[in-house]
């Protein structure tokens, strides 16, 4: 492929877009593979040269979209550049033709490389390697490379990082110096590195912005530090003896032997180490603390290099000025640097096993390291760094060395990989300790620890906390560090989803252990359950509840709590009471949880120590509590109604006993709707809920009292309560907030009729029956996805019911035939095109038409796209059916004025049902009433139609009026004139948009029903409407509109009296 590509290149036919789109291939494929390694492939022979350069000259450097090419010739220019000839001897006779002197070919190349060092694109990078491989040729460095050094440190040290322009230039001289340090001579550039030192010093490139320039600054600086010292591999080193995995394993398994592992004896000769390598390893050092990554990690390399150089007491020292950056008063970068670094002392045998015992803790320390800032913290690329020093160490060092911190290393690194909150990091300490198993083979069960805790299986947080977790404590070796773990750094962690999975695994943990979480860390955690920070105090709170609740699941003595008649008691239910009135104060997040938490610890509160011997309440306490949780439920804060609301329901039966009918009257106050708590929908949902839950608590007695049983008495009461909230559609800034009221009352009827239908089922009527499943339909039937989904849920629950099945559901018979058995769990109701052509069935059964019908006309009539469409088409199918059967007709119109005559001006339905008579009109459902004159459905939606516009403002609701006028006139007899003159009147209506709009469809209207007009006429009524400027003033539109009445012989509106909305008119006799 890339012989094709040069093909094309070298071809002096191809045109120049050829060749731009042949260099970018090539350079796809460098991308790809890495241009070190595709370097190597260009063809490189003396012919090739002089081309190259040649094509150079076509070039525009600032030509911005074909940088591609000029990267690819600089490349490959940097490989031809190599051939070995002098390159004096390719210039041959340097005078041209013309008597003047050609420039020499040396000279050629290098300013091609200093012309695109200083270029903003990426063909920088390529001159950078094209310096590196050209200056070092033997003919070129003795005639050349001095000047260019003076050329690259005078450009350097007159550019600023202050400026655009100045960090390009500044990048291009640091990457061809450092290029340049790395691939020359140690003898060719050593003469010149003080110099370098010393610019590169003044440069003050610490102090940039720009990540790269510091990058390179140290890239150069290490490069300067290994031309200091002589390239020779330190005897001192350490030497690990055996390197096989298997001889490792096989090891593990024997008894430990000693091994040749000593250090060779420091005979290197000596020499004196320049003062300029201070210089640089002090540099070294502050690029450990930078605050770029991949700052610090040059840096650490550059460590790891030179200290490969460095006599043995230097190295040491080199050490102990790492181990520095360990200390807390530095920061988080200066720990992963000081990580990274000793990583690459450890991996090349530079740091020696007596600093193993001063580096270890340090590790330890950097496994666990998490500093809070702010609302978060930091610390994460240090853990991950950590991983790396262990996985590191397990390569380069004997068993032996590390068997006294085997126990440390592995419980710190089995903690890091099931405890920490950031996936990389379980992963990096997963992959150590496996590297750790295979090398060392010293790890206490660590092939079955690997295997459970592997790459994939820490990938799951929750999974980590609450399964492996246990796993791993189940062996000893790691149990105890664990938990310990646990109780000192997670359960008072920043993140409350760690704090909360950090109890949760304590509870998991406790049956290891129990006697340990008795004595030791319950007295540890309750000081902190008191204490003055509110992550710890959640934490040290959780935890002893969980570890509680796991001892007391083992039956020991100190979770049976013998507190009753103790003044805690009431502390706890003032705990409880305090948090359901500061709900408001909660934030939303939080208010859920929080009250789920206080009504689930009523209960069992109440059901612990509020109940005596005789398994009853006593009356004062009763008393007392039930009229504080019902006097709360008039509290002006609807999140305190809500959390007494549920509060009540929560109630054990013999608090409840004898107290049924008052708590009913309090819930009846939260569910009822007045005007000052409209907006309380939240309240009125819960307060469903908790009704329903009050009557499964005490249960059902048909004959009963009323206040302790459901009884004859009080169900039609709680009926009437929970059917009122299938009528709540309050609306607020959140949307349709009144669906979650409707929720919780198809919920709580469901429930209340499953319960009653098991126990008592005399108690339920035909007319209660009726009413609930009529509801639910029209739910079932309604344009939210969810909560019709819900609706059909409980329709098909109450339909499918046999145990026994609910008596009295009307036409049973043909519900189970529409709905059948067998496809009740696979009907998706969220699905308007699977739901709406089964709902609409039931407009052919009498008692659900009326209620099936309200719920489609929202769905119809509505915005969203894919249920108006299914909606509509399944209506439109069923008036298909019934299209010449006149009875269901009349029925079906009698009923759909009837839906529009119950709603009217109530925008959330009349709105949508003009929307949806304007597509029955348009799809002709009504053609077999078209035919007779003055038919008295038209008649009566033409009124309704009037007095649903009367003095609106609304412009959505008139222009659907319009739209449904316009399609009204297909009715005969007096209905066109009078369809006609609503029109007229709207052609001068004070709104300009209205204006237009009833032009603008009466004339479509025209054109579709031009048997209205005389054909005589026709033309000019259509040119009026269409030339017309509807916007002008009132007067002059009144002039032409007047005009098209006197044409099409309608009456001309006059006008009555003003009215706050506009003008009202009457027809004139």
């Amino acid at each position: 492929m890339m012989h094709l590509l040069l093909d094309i290149v070298r071809d002096k036919r191809s045109p120049s877009p050829l060749v731009h789109l042949a260099f970018k291939f090539l350079y796809i494929i460098t991308k790809v593979r890495g241009y070190k390694i595709f370097l190597r492939l260009f063809p490189h022979e003396v012919a090739d040269l002089q081309p190259v350069l040649d094509m150079f000259a076509d070039q525009n450097p600032k030509d911005y979209e074909t940088w591609e090419t000029r990267y690819m010739l600089l490349l490959w220019l940097s490989m031809t550049c190599l051939i070995p000839f002098d390159l004096a001897r390719l210039d041959g006779n340097i005078l041209s033709e013309e008597g003047c002197t050609r420039m020499p070919i040396m000279d050629r190349i290098l300013n091609v490389a200093k012309s695109y060092l200083v270029v903003s694109d990426k063909a920088r990078d390529a001159a950078a390697v094209l310096v590196s491989r050209f200056i070092i040729r033997p003919d070129v460095k003795q005639k050349r490379m001095a000047d260019f050094l003076d050329w690259a440190l005078s450009t350097l040290s007159k550019s600023s990082f202050q400026t655009m322009e100045g960090t390009i230039v500044m990048d291009g001289m640091l990457q061809a110096l450092a290029q340049l340090f790395k691939h020359g001579k140690r003898d060719d550039c050593l003469p010149y590195a003080s110099t370098v030192l010393e610019c590169l010093d003044n440069c003050k490139l610490s102090e940039s912005n720009q990540t790269l320039l510091r990058k390179l600054g140290v890239k150069l600086v290490q490069r300067l530090g290994l031309t200091f010292l002589k390239p020779k591999v330190a005897k001192w080193r350490y030497q690990r003896g055996c390197r096989s995995l298997a001889a490792n394993l096989q090891f593990s398994a024997q008894v430990p032997v000693a091994q040749n592992l000593v250090i060779a004896a420091d005979d290197e000769e000596e020499y004196d180490i320049p003062g300029e390598v201070e210089n640089v390893i002090e540099q070294l050092l502050i690029g450990l603390k930078d605050k770029d990554t991949i700052v610090r990690w040059s840096a650490a390399k550059g460590i790891g290099r030179i200290t490969g150089r460095l006599p043995k007491e230097l190295a040491d020292d080199v050490v102990g000025s790492l181990l520095d950056c360990f200390s807390f008063q530095e920061t988080d970068n200066s720990w992963h640097g000081g990580c990274l670094a000793l990583a690459e002392l450890g991996r090349r045998g530079l740091l020696l096993p007596s600093r193993i015992t001063d580096v270890v803790p340090v590790i330890l320390k950097a496994l666990t390291y998490d500093e809070k800032r702010g609302a978060c913290s930091v610390g994460s690329n240090v853990r991950d760094a950590a991983c790396y020093v262990c996985w590191a160490f397990a390569r380069a060092y004997d068993p032996l060395e590390l068997k006294p911190f085997v126990n440390q290393i592995s419980s710190a690194l089995v903690i890091a990989a099931v405890f920490d909150r950031d996936i990389n990091c379980r992963r990096a300490a997963s992959a150590a300790f496996q590297e750790n198993v295979g090398r060392q083979g010293t790890f206490p069960h660590g092939i079955d620890i690997v295997t459970a805790a592997d790459y994939f299986a820490v990938g799951n947080r929750v999974n980590c906390f609450l399964n492996i977790s246990v796993y791993i404590a189940s062996f000893p070796e790691y149990t105890q560090s664990m938990i310990d773990h646990l109780v000192n750094m997670k359960i008072n962690h920043w993140d409350g989803v760690i704090r909360e999975l950090s109890t949760k695994a304590l509870h998991n943990l406790t049956p290891q252990v129990p006697e340990y979480m008795t004595n030791v860390v319950l007295p540890r955690l309750l000081p902190l359950a008191v204490g003055t920070d509110l992550h710890t105090r959640h934490g040290a709170i959780l935890a002893c509840a969980e570890i509680t609740h796991a001892l007391y699941k083992l039956a020991l003595s100190l979770s049976k709590m013998p507190f009753r008649e103790d003044p805690i008691i009431d502390g706890w239910q003032w705990l409880i009471n305090d948090s359901l009135r500061s709900l408001p104060l909660v934030s939303s997040t939080a208010r859920q949880q929080i009250k789920e938490a206080a009504v689930s610890a009523l209960a069992a509160l109440c059901n612990e120590y509020y109940i005596n011997e005789q398994r009853e309440a006593n009356p004062a306490l009763q008393g007392e509590l039930l009229q504080q949780y019902i006097s709360e439920l008039q509290n002006t804060e609807e999140m305190v109604r809500c959390g007494f609301s549920l509060a009540l329901g929560a109630l054990p039966r013999f608090l409840l006993k004898g107290k049924l009918q008052q708590v009913l009257e309090g819930l009846k106050k939260v569910i009822c709707i007045s005007r000052k708590d409209v907006s309380f929908a939240e309240s009125r949902r819960d307060g469903l809920k908790a009704t329903a839950k009050v009557c499964q608590t005490v249960g059902v007695k048909r004959n009963g009292p009323q206040d302790e049983f459901v009884c004859k008495d009080n169900v039609v009461q709680i009926y009437t309560m929970l059917l009122n909230g299938m009528s709540d559609y309050t609306t607020d800034s959140r949307g349709d907030v009144g669906a979650w009221v409707r929720e919780a009352a198809m919920t709580s009827l469901m429930e209340v009729t499953l319960l009653l239908v098991q126990n008592e089922p005399e108690l339920l009527d035909a007319n209660i029956c009726k009413q609930i499943m009529c509801c639910v339909a029209q739910q079932s039937a309604e344009k939210i996805d969810r909560f019709r989904a819900h609706a059909g849920s409980v329709f098909l629950t109450l339909l499918n019911f046999d145990n026994p099945p609910i008596p009295h559901i009307p036409h049973r018979e043909e519900l189970e035939r529409i709905f059948p058995r067998s496809e009740a769990v696979t009907l998706n109701w969220n699905a308007p095109s699977q739901a709406f052509p089964r709902i609409t069935q039931l407009l052919g059964l009498p008692t659900y038409q009326y209620y099936v019908l309200l719920g489609l006309t929202v769905s119809v009539g509505g915005l969203t796209e894919t249920t108006v469409r299914y909606s509509a088409q399944s209506l439109f199918d069923y008036m298909k059916k019934i299209q010449n059967d006149l009875g269901a007709m009349n029925n079906f119109c009698e009923t759909l004025l009837q839906v529009f005559e119950d709603n009217l001006l109530n925008d959330r339905v009349s709105v949508p049902l003009l929307k949806m008579l304007d597509q029955m009109l348009a799809n002709g459902c009504f053609d077999i009433f078209t035919a007779e004159e003055n038919h008295p459905f038209s008649l009566k939606l033409l009124t309704l139609c009037k007095e649903e516009i009367k003095k609106s403002k609304d412009i959505q609701k008139l222009r659907s009026s319009i739209a449904v006028f316009c399609g009204m006139i297909q009715f005969q007899g007096d209905m066109r004139k009078k369809v006609l003159f609503q029109l007229f009147l709207l052609l001068c209506h004070p709104f300009p948009v209205i204006r237009k709009t009833t032009a603008s469809q009466a004339y479509e209207m025209l054109i579709t029903y031009s048997d209205i007009v005389d054909p005589d006429i026709l033309d000019e009524v259509m040119t009026v409407l269409s030339d017309t400027n509807w916007d002008a003033e009132l007067p002059l539109v009144r002039e032409k509109r007047n005009y098209l009445c006197d044409l099409m012989k309608v009456p001309k509106p006059q006008l009555v009296n003003p009215s706050p909305m506009g003008l009202c008119y009457k027809p004139k006799t």
